[in-house]
């Protein structure tokens, strides 16, 4: 008996002998562990501004009542844009560069993305490195900042005990004294009286530049091997926190007067809710505390495999993080209220958001607690846990969105590239070690992921639901989830999420105003610098349009700008099990008239999901003989 030969039509190229093994570039990789993805994205979202921006944003715009636009927010445009940048980056298996073969006009966006992101990774490890000053610091019997007395205090300085016995016998003026906590961040940690302003950064701080190097030594040993290592060391640094934090809880809640601050976290301005500001701010939240447009998630999404449920790992993960804020704020609430009673003052006058919170208030109050050392050593490993898991994704995605442009020369060599980047950063942040290092910071920080940001979310959004297809992009879900994005997402997609982000972008722009730092007004040129930061990432769209366009050949409109705004022919999932339905017809040499008989010969079968691609061909051929009639 003769063996029936198959016609060469149904054979898949990859499957024929050959030596094209060889020349193709060495495995992106996955993650190694089911938990990986989650606790890295919980890792990710969960980070600085949780502690020290949410509970402030909280009570200054109507305590409890501003629960209700968070999370109406969160509906809006946290949680559908979350899914779609996961759907993106787990469809495609590519980096936040690489995936604009979705639309290769918009390729743009992706290097916006990547400029944000390097300038934040900046910044963002100098905050680590603070954390790990104060964190070496506290690993002694008496906390530096306790009292006065030191070198770098000044005859403003007053510390609690002072203040405490003044009250009972004369009463003592605070208005114009200065906590020694204030002072030792300041004058000792920044040394800023070295600096007159931007423009006179002063000496560097060698503890500082050390703090630095020894952050950004973390940082690479942690993403070394890509997603297998960052993805192991998320176990412990995305779960510690939350240890961490409730044992923060437990220990304000149960001090003096911790109560007088829960209170006034929490008590329920309703008339605030009539001001348009407490929504922005909601969204800003929202926006920045989730991610969204760093590119973060998308990478992470890149490395799970095409049938992970990330439709689930949403819903936890854009969840947990607002609860997380919610907590948060009642571990630091509790103990400003115990520290408002031991001063003698408002609450109000002890809160503050930001640095000011991590570095001057929560250390003062940690002084005033017993073994205060230890509950200042916890506070700011704390820190550091939630801040390093945040670099890890700003770092991952910078690293994979150049390797999957050049996989062949990259991908072998990712180990060294990421050396080169870290290296590249931490020379680019040692202006952030000098003496007016903290104005430098502070630029960077206003401007370098405020309206930038949003134009490529924006983008993003518009060219996903209106260039690519809303109806494509849901079958392309169905396709990897098995079912289709309900009414809600697809409403948000196309409407409310694009329109909340618009108006976040034109409040930004009509309420401008320009930085500061206390007292201290940043000069014109400065914010010159900060505003091109912020306009630069914007140009890369029109500058990637402009060279999408020309590497079409025809006349502009016709052929380069139609052309350029379609999907490359390799679009689609990366394996080749996987491409199913309408994505066999575009692998390389497939030549099959019924595509899904190359996919069944190779893998043997129809599973559910080939079931999927057969439903979505057959609504394919429908909504083409209804075009033509």
């Amino acid at each position: 008996l003769t063996q029936p030969v198959t016609p060469e039509l149904l054979v898949s190229p990859s499957s024929q002998d050959g030596d094209l093994g060889s020349e193709c570039p060495e495995d992106r990789g996955n993650w190694t562990g089911r938990l990986d993805f989650l606790l890295s994205c919980i890792g990710y979202c969960v980070g600085l501004g949780n502690v020290w921006r949410f509970p402030y944003r909280a009570y200054t715009n109507g305590g409890g009542a501003f629960l209700v636009p968070y999370f109406i927010m969160l509906a809006i445009c946290g949680i559908p844009i979350f899914f779609m940048e996961l759907s993106l980056g787990q469809f495609s298996s590519l980096g936040p560069l690489a995936v604009w073969k979705i639309s290769p006009l918009f390729k743009g966006v992706g290097m916006g993305t990547i400029l944000i992101v390097s300038l934040v990774a900046i910044y963002y490890n100098m905050i680590i490195a603070y954390v790990l000053f104060y964190l070496f610091a506290s690993l002694t019997s008496d906390l530096p900042w306790q009292h006065c007395g030191n070198w770098w205090n000044t005859d403003l300085c007053l510390d609690h005990h002072v203040i405490k016995t003044g009250n009972t016998t004369f009463p003592v003026n605070i208005s114009n004294t200065v906590s020694p906590s204030e002072e030792y961040w300041s004058r000792y940690v920044l040394h800023i009286q070295g600096s007159s302003g931007i423009g006179d950064p002063g000496m560097i701080r060698w503890n500082l530049c050390l703090c630095l190097l020894l952050s950004w030594t973390i940082v690479y040993l942690c993403i070394l091997k890509g997603v297998k290592s960052s993805g192991k060391v998320v176990y412990f640094t995305a779960t510690f926190p939350y240890l961490i934090l409730v044992m923060l809880l437990i220990r304000g809640v149960t001090l003096e007067g911790a109560w007088k601050g829960i209170r006034f976290y929490l008590t329920p301005q309703f008339d605030h809710l009539l001001s348009s500001k407490v929504w922005i701010e909601a969204a800003l939240q929202i926006f920045y505390s989730l991610g969204v447009g760093f590119g973060g998630l998308l990478t992470f999404a890149s490395y799970n495999t095409f049938h992970q449920n990330i439709y689930r790992d949403t819903f936890i993960v854009t969840l947990g993080n607002a609860i997380t804020s919610i907590l948060a704020g009642f571990a630091i609430f509790s103990v400003l209220g115990y520290m408002s009673q031991e001063l003698g003052v408002p609450v109000n006058q002890v809160a503050k958001a930001g640095p000011g919170l991590a570095f001057v208030v929560y250390p003062q109050a940690m002084t005033m607690l017993p073994l205060s050392p230890f509950w200042s050593f916890l506070f700011f490993f704390m820190l550091l846990t939630l801040g390093l898991d945040s670099q890890f994704a700003f770092m991952e995605t910078i690293v994979t969105a150049v390797t999957d442009e050049f996989p062949y020369y990259l991908r072998p060599k990712k180990a060294s590239f990421s050396a080169v980047i870290c290296i590249t950063l931490f020379l680019m942040g040692l202006i952030l070690t000098t003496e007016g290092g903290m104005y430098w910071l502070v630029l960077l920080d206003d401007y370098s992921a405020g309206f930038g940001l949003m134009v490529v979310v924006i983008t993003t959004c518009l060219v996903v639901t209106r260039v690519y297809g809303l109806k494509r992009f849901c079958r392309d879900i169905h396709m990897m989830l098995g079912f289709k994005p309900g009414p809600y997402f697809r409403a948000c997609w196309m409407v409310l999420s694009p329109a909340t982000m618009l108006a976040l972008l034109v409040y930004n722009i009509v309420k401008y105003q320009p930085s500061e730092y206390g007292s201290y007004r940043f000069p014109v040129w400065a914010e010159v610098l900060g505003i091109l930061m912020g306009v630069l990432s914007c140009l890369m769209i029109p500058m990637g349009m402009v060279v999408a366009v020309l590497r079409e050949e025809g006349t502009l409109w016709e052929v380069g700008v139609q052309q350029a705004s379609r999907p490359t022919m390799d679009w689609g999932p990366s394996l080749e099990e996987n491409r199913t339905g309408m994505y066999v017809a575009s692998l390389a040499g497939s030549q099959s008239p019924k595509p899904l008989m190359v996919h069944m010969r190779k893998y043997g079968g129809i599973t559910s999901y080939e079931n999927t691609a057969i439903q979505v061909d057959r609504e394919i051929e429908e909504e083409e003989e209804e075009e033509s009639m």
